[in-house]
């Protein structure tokens, strides 16, 4: 990855905006009380007017040769992200860089202090899983000439490269898939529709549903739940289970989701599939291995890591918006005898 034609802002030119010494700007940057309110004013105002950001490693690193790059996903725990985690890993290895590696956990604010964090740093580029629809303050950085590329979401803004999956695609395969089994009134274990992922599984879900000629407003029961884990997936069928209509099938929005899912029902004693199918989304490793096999939406979770630190070093700047198809993948807890 060549390094941007756009110099960042040091620390001399806000030495020269605000007419102090480059030792006066280090001592408002780490030791703020060695200066006089008057002064580190002056110099605070430079730091916001020139976008200034401090470079951490630049001790640690010579000129021209920083070979770190910065990832953030929504939670580094989820078996899906970890192994995004390792595409990524994998690729940036092969030309020598090193990987920093950080979860959101859904929060705008964590994301933007670890950005912060790894621009301080002195990383050459990021990919970031965005936490919330506005990805306004990721275009502030590659203006600022850092490179960017948007993870697991596709790119609304031409500027930025972007590596994701049909999701709508995925999750309509997998209501599809339980239309033809018969099923007609289905449960949807859901995030947050700010979550780019949420709101494409559901509007694929109701893409199935009124091509099978079924009214969505009828024959299917979505409820947001507030953790996309087991937990939040225990909650969720518990809910379900409580319903005076309950429907025969529920779909979950990842498979930690459709594990909690799946216990519950353990729990309640209600038989899979025949009490209730379950789908999960993501096939991690675990959901062929599981007491009642999972059927799962499969997404290319390595190659999608791969193909995004690819991009994050391609030699040509201009942006490149990648989509893969994902692939139901059928077993026991849609189509077994229990």
């Amino acid at each position: 990855m060549p390094p941007r034609t756009k110099r960042r802002t040091s620390i001399a030119d806000v030495a020269r905006l605000a007419e102090v010494s480059v030792g006066t700007v280090s001592n408002v940057l780490n030791r703020p009380d060695r200066v006089s309110p008057t002064t580190r004013e002056r110099v605070e105002a430079a730091i916001t007017e020139l976008s200034f950001v401090r470079n951490g490693s630049a001790r640690q690193l010579r000129a021209g040769t920083i070979t770190t790059a910065g990832a953030i996903v929504l939670d580094v725990a989820n078996p899906f992200f970890t192994d995004v985690a390792r595409g990524i890993e994998d690729r940036l290895e092969e030309a020598g860089y090193t990987l920093m590696l950080a979860s959101s956990d859904e929060d705008p604010d964590r994301e933007a202090r670890y950005l912060k964090l790894f621009e301080e740093h002195g990383v050459q580029g990021v990919m970031v899983v965005p936490s919330g629809p506005d990805i306004d303050h990721l275009r502030t950085l590659h203006d600022r000439g850092l490179r960017v590329v948007l993870l697991d979401r596709p790119s609304t803004d031409p500027a930025l490269s972007s590596v994701a999956v049909d999701d709508r695609a995925g999750a309509a395969a997998a209501a599809r898939h339980l239309i033809d089994l018969g099923h007609e009134h289905l449960a949807f274990l859901n995030g947050p529709h700010t979550i780019r992922q949420c709101a494409d599984r559901s509007a694929g879900i109701h893409d199935a549903l009124v091509e099978a000629g079924l009214d969505p407003a009828t024959c299917l029961e979505e409820i947001t739940i507030t953790a996309l884990n087991a937990d939040g997936g225990q909650a969720g069928t518990e809910r379900v289970l409580a319903m005076e209509r309950r429907p025969t099938a529920t779909l979950c929005v990842n498979d930690l989701t459709a594990l909690g899912a799946l216990r519950t029902l353990r729990a309640a004693e209600v038989p899979v599939p025949s009490g209730m199918a379950v789908v999960g989304y993501d096939d991690v490793t675990f959901a062929g291995e599981l007491a009642t096999p999972l059927t799962s939406v499969r997404q290319p979770m390595h190659a999608l890591g791969y193909r995004a630190a690819d991009l994050l070093l391609a030699d040509d700047e201009s942006a490149e918006q990648v989509v893969f198809q994902p692939e139901l993948v059928v077993r026991e807890s849609t189509t077994g005898t229990g």
